[in-house]
């Protein structure tokens, strides 16, 4: 088990550390964009440095995630109530961050290339699907979060321990 914590570990910092190494390449893209000046091709370019905070968001969500689940509370990822709470950790970062990518993406197409305009609505449109989709998820598994109510107070106290 020590062996899963320290490889857990391991993940949780490679992700920590590729979600740094984005926030630096956008920050860079962004103060290149704003010293270029401030006209089409500068706001696009701090639209695309958005995007791609919004994949270091989701590095470092899925590090904190893994660091809290696994490292600091060695909790049981079979547990129902655990499943459901990572699936919807890990669920609303990815959704956002497509969001901003579809955007972004739109953006793009709109001024530079018209026909990728399909792509982009298409990646907005399975970004809808799969925020309906985790919804339906969540209001399926409100049946199964009464089955285990001791569950649920488990996580409930585990997590104020974290937060202190």
């Amino acid at each position: 088990m020590t062996l899963f914590g320290v490889v857990h570990s391991t993940i949780a910092l490679l992700f920590a550390l590729a979600a740094i190494a984005l926030i630096v390449i956008a920050a860079r893209m962004g103060i290149l964009a704003v010293m270029d000046g401030l006209d089409l091709p500068q706001a696009q370019a701090l639209i695309e440095a958005i995007g791609i905070l919004a994949a270091a968001v989701v590095a470092f969500q899925i590090a904190e995630t893994i660091t809290e689940e696994e490292v600091v509370r060695d909790a049981n990822i079979s547990a129902p109530t655990r499943v459901r709470r990572f699936l919807s950790r890990f669920f609303v970062v990815v959704i956002v961050a497509l969001a901003i990518e579809g955007l972004v993406a739109t953006f793009r197409a709109v001024h530079e290339e018209p026909e990728q305009l399909l792509y982009a609505g298409a990646l907005l449109a399975g970004t809808g699907v799969l925020l309906a989709a985790w919804g339906c998820f969540i209001y399926c598994n409100r049946a199964a979060e009464e089955l285990e109510p001791d569950a649920m107070a488990e996580a409930k106290r585990e997590d104020k321990k974290l937060d202190n």
